[in-house]
């Protein structure tokens, strides 16, 4: 195979980072996140999100941060509403509802929600015959690459707090939505506008490890009793603070996140050149252009990639992911091949 378009996350870790682990590897330090190299790191993220007072956790993964994050904010008859795609309710094996929680689902095929959205789950939600919604959850990006402006978080954390709600980010991809074309985000206006969200670093050119900031005062109490239950305290977590001071403090992370963004562009680009149609506008690394099933199954072999939904009995629409260590090179090569077998 030439290359795999699956995901973002398939290649080892950025260079920086093997060399910081190896410099420090014979160091001593406390365990549990509790060493010199995390609290470093969380000194960085909190003058980065311009919140000194928040609270600042590390774990493993995205499945692990949701569902840890999620069972702490909820009451045990409490409900979680999101859009029909996001990761909790479809890649998560049912970790949240393992928890006790129900989804309120949504469907909106840009992948987001909104304050109207959220009010018709309100509406069917009203007395104690029924979950109580109480915490919003949201992607950026989406599962479909989309991004929330500043200007819609800001009235999507306005409705929460109008409504008691409580507004949680999966920033799984959030590098890819602050660094998309014409984005007014940053780690702040992220921060500023909801109650929790991670910055994510596995899909992002970290070994793993995602950053967990709650700068809700109410939800801050007793988090680390609730990721030790949930086996996310992790003995070494020095792995964390290290991979998170080195791809901060320089903005590296920032510019392997636009360099992703980038080689999607020049992909969606491409194609669009091509005459090839996309289930929705491209705007950051996961790109979903439509192609007819027979191209699909002869570049199958050449390339990875999933497909995400049939058109009709003769188009499909792929998902294709760019990563930070995506070449040029690469991008020119599929869409070479691409050519050929039109």
């Amino acid at each position: 195979m030439k290359y795999s378009f699956k995901n973002d996350y398939s290649e080892g870790c950025h260079p920086k980072i093997l060399e910081v682990l190896a410099k420090h590897n014979n160091n001593q330090e406390d365990g549990y996140s509790e060493d010199s190299y995390c609290n470093q790191a969380k000194q960085t993220i909190l003058k980065k999100c311009n919140q000194p007072d928040a609270d600042v956790h590390f774990l493993s993964g995205g499945t692990q941060v949701n569902l840890t994050m999620i069972a702490h904010a909820l009451r045990p008859y409490e409900s979680v509403i999101a859009n029909e795609m996001a990761h909790i309710a479809t890649h998560e094996a049912g970790a949240i509802e393992a928890t006790g929680h129900k989804i309120n689902i949504i469907s909106r095929a840009d992948g987001k929600l909104d304050a109207e959205d959220i009010q018709t789950v309100l509406d069917a939600h009203y007395f104690e015959h029924m979950v109580a919604p109480k915490l919003v959850f949201i992607s950026n990006s989406t599962e479909i690459g989309t991004v929330y402006s500043a200007e819609e978080l800001r009235a999507l954390y306005e409705f929460c707090k109008n409504n008691d709600l409580f507004l949680y980010i999966d920033g799984a991809r959030l590098g890819a939505a602050i660094t998309a074309e014409n984005s007014e985000l940053s780690l702040e206006t992220i921060a500023t506008n909801c109650d929790a969200f991670y910055i994510g670093g596995t899909k992002n050119g970290f070994l793993l490890g995602e950053a967990l900031v709650i700068t809700n005062d109410r939800l801050k109490s007793h988090m680390r009793y609730q990721m030790k239950q949930r086996g996310g305290l992790l003995a070494k977590g020095r792995i964390f603070g290290l991979q998170f001071q080195v791809m901060l403090e320089n903005d590296l992370y920032i510019s392997l996140a636009k360099h992703t963004n980038e080689m999607a562009k020049m992909l969606s680009d491409g194609l669009k050149a091509m005459g090839f149609a996309f289930l929705i506008e491209p705007e950051t690394n996961q790109i979903f252009p439509i192609f007819p099933i027979e191209i699909i199954k002869k570049i199958e072999s050449e390339y990875g990639f999933y497909i995400w939904e049939p058109i009709n009995s003769e188009t499909a629409c792929v998902r294709l992911v760019t990563s930070w260590q995506t070449k040029s090179s690469i991008i020119q090569s599929f869409l070479d091949d691409l050519k050929q077998l039109m």
